[in-house]
């Protein structure tokens, strides 16, 4: 069954051959509110013979920012993205652009977790998605949001779902080298 992309990515489907040409080494504008149309997506295996299905990857945002809606003050985070991909992966100066968008953007700290959660699961139609939150302290309460995403119909990647909910506890699926415990 061929897969289509959505209105919010960029990139169409490609060849296995082919790299993404609207961001990958071009400026681009600086941009003050979210925009998943920033987002694109690239062919997960270019230039092998085979891609395997168990495959992690984990792209780390260190010092996210976004605005409390509240107050209109700054809320620092470290973002942990982890995905197990099927046909694509997310192109790295794409989701930089995306997430910087955030800067200017207010929302709770569950909320845009989610939004990028849907953004990303949208975008390059994983197996599997994790988005965890480290936001920093404010009046003493650090908030930590865990989201998912499974394929629809994809049984391993429901099973690795349910277990990681399971069995979740703040901080546990994020890397113990950085070292910021707040």
């Amino acid at each position: 069954m061929a897969r289509t992309r959505s209105s919010s990515c960029k990139a169409p489907l490609r060849g296995p051959k082919q790299l993404p040409s609207a961001t990958l080494g071009k400026r681009s504008r600086a941009v003050f509110t979210y925009d998943p149309d920033l987002l694109e997506a690239i062919p997960f295996g270019v230039g092998r013979t085979f891609a395997t299905s168990n495959t992690w990857v984990s792209d780390n945002c260190l010092r996210f920012t976004s605005l409390c809606p509240v107050t209109g003050q700054p809320d620092w985070a470290d973002l942990f993205i982890n995905f197990i991909p099927a046909a694509h992966l997310i192109e790295s100066k794409s989701l930089k652009e995306y997430l910087h968008g955030f800067r200017m953007h207010g929302g709770f700290h569950e909320d845009v977790c989610r939004v990028i959660c849907d953004d990303l699961a949208r975008c390059m139609q994983p197996r599997y998605l994790e988005i965890i939150g480290h936001f920093d302290s404010r009046g003493s309460i650090a908030i930590w949001p865990f989201v998912q995403y499974a394929n629809p119909g994809d049984a391993a990647a429901e099973q690795i779902l349910q277990h990681r909910l399971l069995n979740y506890t703040p901080g546990k699926y994020a890397p113990d080298a950085y070292g910021r415990n707040i």
